[in-house]
């Protein structure tokens, strides 16, 4: 039952990870420099814990092909969040990052020809269903751009799971972890051309606090769900690892005050639950 421990583990982390990045949005001034910091602190400190997995890496050069493709979609997916979480509350965005298991499983049936299942696709439709439930609005026609783009990253996140799927399985965890962190940090670095000099700025006049408990949170978040997939059923520890949504709704209400559409939030968090349930039975 170690995997017990992994998944409890796992919601702690990303609770944790899901509140403190919030509070770490509220003073950005360039979000591509804030997703470098918190990419590259999380990727160093999970390096302590290497000597606890075991070394290994694979032999097969097509992982690394596949591994260095979801990396390039891992990235877009975690500049956008940035972006997403400055501008949703992060009891919202923990609903709304649930859309990736919709897409997932669209995906497999238009692309993988996998066979099509009554319950997953009502499991879907809940997940769906508690999204719009969260984000109509009556009376308002123009989409909020911070959905648009979370829709957006969630495709994104969904494309890099795909590839990705069984990599980290070939992999020490902490380095697996590192590369998925740090890699993204120096293609963000590159391509949106962010000075040293910005990252400098946005860590002197970011919370230093929320900033190092975001990636710490993140990284050891990523190790422990990984591990509990590896150790446990998928059938069981996916819906599990769903808590997590409605943990930050909870959370969200005392730690940050995020007290606006709560029944409804509630409501959301339980569809997607059940959402989830079905899909994996």
């Amino acid at each position: 039952m170690e995997w017990v421990m992994f998944v409890i583990l796992y919601l702690i982390f990303a609770v944790i990870f899901n509140q403190s990045y919030k509070v770490a949005t509220k003073s950005l001034t360039k979000p591509g420099a804030l997703t470098i910091l918190l990419e590259v602190i999380g990727s160093l400190s999970i390096l302590l814990l290497i000597p606890f997995f075991e070394i290994k890496f694979p032999t097969d050069p097509k992982v690394y092909l596949f591994l260095g493709l979801s990396i390039i979609f891992y990235t877009v997916n975690d500049r956008l969040n940035t972006t997403v979480r400055s501008g949703i509350e992060a009891s919202t965005f923990s609903i709304i990052h649930q859309l990736a298991t919709v897409f997932m499983i669209f995906a497999g049936i238009l692309f993988f020809k996998d066979p099509f299942v009554l319950n997953k696709f009502i499991g879907a439709l809940l997940i769906v269903f508690s999204n719009i439930l969260i984000f109509y609005k009556k009376g308002t026609g123009k989409p909020n751009k911070y959905i648009v783009l979370g829709v957006i990253a969630n495709i994104f996140f969904t494309v890099a799971l795909f590839l990705d799927v069984n990599i980290s399985d070939n992999f020490n965890l902490p380095i697996y972890t590192a590369l998925t962190l740090g890699v993204p940090a120096i293609l963000i670095f590159i391509f949106e051309r962010i000075k040293i000099s910005d990252i400098k700025e946005e860590f002197k006049n970011g919370n230093k606090k929320a900033m190092l408990i975001t990636s710490l949170s993140w990284s050891l978040s990523i190790v422990s769900q990984l591990r509990a997939y590896q150790l446990g059923n998928v059938s069981v520890v996916a819906p599990l690892c769903s808590l997590s949504v409605i943990l930050n709704v909870v959370m969200g209400y005392f730690l940050l005050k995020e007290r606006e559409n709560l029944p409804k939030k509630v409501i959301a968090a339980i569809l997607i639950i059940l959402g989830i349930i079905l899909i994996r039975i």
